[in-house]
């Protein structure tokens, strides 16, 4: 899923209605009405989302299989990634976990840092803090190491 802001399904529902495959940026924005650097600012988010196309002078749409949920400002688009690599983030905790429910926490981190998910640290470190702060996790200290155990 591919979370985007009102502002951006504007602009990406304005490309949408053209009939060619690329167009001007300068005819986006007069239709538009909006601000160059602001749609330049739009245009490189939906770029960075892989929604488009965009080299600065034109912009072109891209084939999407992905939902696409629109949200009100950037802060919630933020929040709802979160949510989705907490999920991720859980699930992998959990096929890492022994019968008993432990996991190690340096093998967690390597995971999380290293695997499909590829977090930052920050980003890792507030995700842990997260799920132990909704009660899906706990961190224990055990002869051996330092673990998590899923609840």
């Amino acid at each position: 899923m591919i979370t985007i802001t009102k502002a951006e399904e504007n602009v990406l529902n304005q490309i949408k209605s053209y009939s060619e495959d690329k167009m001007d940026v300068s005819i986006l924005k007069e239709d538009l009405g909006i601000y160059e650097h602001d749609l330049n600012d739009l245009l490189n988010s939906l770029k960075s989302k892989g929604l488009a196309i965009y080299d600065g002078s034109t912009v072109e749409l891209r084939e999407v299989d992905a939902k696409i949920n629109t949200v009100d400002s950037k802060e919630d688009v933020i929040n709802a990634e979160l949510n989705q690599k907490e999920k991720a983030s859980f699930d992998l905790i959990k096929s890492l976990m022994d019968d008993d429910g432990f996991v190690s926490r340096y093998e967690i981190e390597g995971n999380l840092l290293y695997g499909d998910l590829k977090l930052s640290d920050f980003r890792m470190y507030h995700i842990l803090l997260s799920l132990e702060n909704k009660g899906l996790i706990e961190a224990v200290y055990r002869k051996n190491g330092d673990y998590y155990k899923v609840l």
